[in-house]
């Protein structure tokens, strides 16, 4: 499968939208994310049901913990429309997948509102770009094929860790303070799981446990998915997209020496574009 890097947004976006109402509690809208193993959700006025079209803001998985888990809020008095992004970002359908990866990351954001006209028919996220990038036949994931162990140029090599005796609250922080999506576990220093974002909210906030009660070791994931640091961004996107993850730890000699996320693809995607970019603006 090849696709030309300069189509534009309205290839590729989402037009299902899954949304709630602005009244919906907090818990609730984890658990609908939950079942339904997305990471955002549209945000449609208090009853205007009949009207579903409407949107209003967005609500992500990012907002539930940073805005939620880590201001220690009581979830079931918490509604949707006191956290969610509100006016809402978009771009327009016809615009270039590239300009979508620069719109996401000066906003640092992972979905991205895309509009025809003056209506909101659709949502391009993170995951979208780089599936659409990784099998272009040209662009700035292309260009680093000539380059030496690229994993190495992406990853981040400063790993975050956490006790797995840490509660969900202190985790959430963490997250939040460092404003990134996954903590590696460990147990008398040695590495046993990785704790995600969504981990957080799938396990914990869609569950309602208490947030300062509840240990990290009982909903890290142990089993870790892990790549060797000579494998391509091609390798890395597939198997993130194989077993529906974000964050991939990179290895060598079976030793982890950093980490990979969706967002760290769409940065380098964005970076490697920014003189183009920058000269059509001006």
């Amino acid at each position: 499968m090849t696709v030309d890097f300069k189509e534009t947004i309205g290839h590729y976006m989402q037009r299902d939208l899954e949304g709630v109402s602005e009244d919906t509690s907090v818990v609730n809208a984890a658990n609908l994310m939950a079942a339904r193993r997305i990471g955002s959700l549209v945000v449609h006025p208090a009853g205007r049901e009949s009207q579903p079209s409407k949107i209003i803001g967005l609500i992500s998985e990012t907002d539930l913990l940073r805005k939620v888990m880590a201001q220690d809020l009581t979830t079931t008095g918490t509604n949707v429309g006191q956290i969610m992004a509100s006016p809402l970002l978009s771009i327009p359908s016809d615009r270039m997948m590239l300009d979508a990866s620069h719109f996401m990351e000066k906003h640092g954001i992972r979905h991205l509102c895309v509009t025809e006209g003056k209506a909101i028919v659709g949502l391009i996220s993170v995951r979208d770009l780089v599936k659409h990038f990784v099998y272009a036949e040209k662009g700035p994931i292309r260009d680093l094929d000539d380059v030496y162990r690229p994993l190495s140029v992406l990853m981040r090599r400063n790993i975050e860790m956490i006790d797995r005796e840490a509660t969900l609250f202190t985790v959430a922080k963490r997250m939040a303070d460092k404003r990134i999506g996954a903590l590696m576990v460990t147990q008398a220093g040695e590495v046993v799981g990785i704790v995600t974002e969504r981990d957080l909210i799938y396990k914990g906030m869609a569950q309602n446990r208490d947030l300062t009660q509840t240990r990290v070791g009982s909903v890290m994931t142990q089993t870790l998915i892990d790549i060797d640091i000579n494998r391509t961004v091609h390798d890395a996107s597939d198997l993130m997209a194989e077993k529906n993850i974000r964050h991939l730890p990179v290895t060598e000699n079976h030793v982890i020496v950093g980490i990979l996320s969706v967002r760290d693809l769409m940065r380098m995607i964005s970076v490697r574009d920014r003189p183009r970019f920058l000269n059509e603006q001006s």
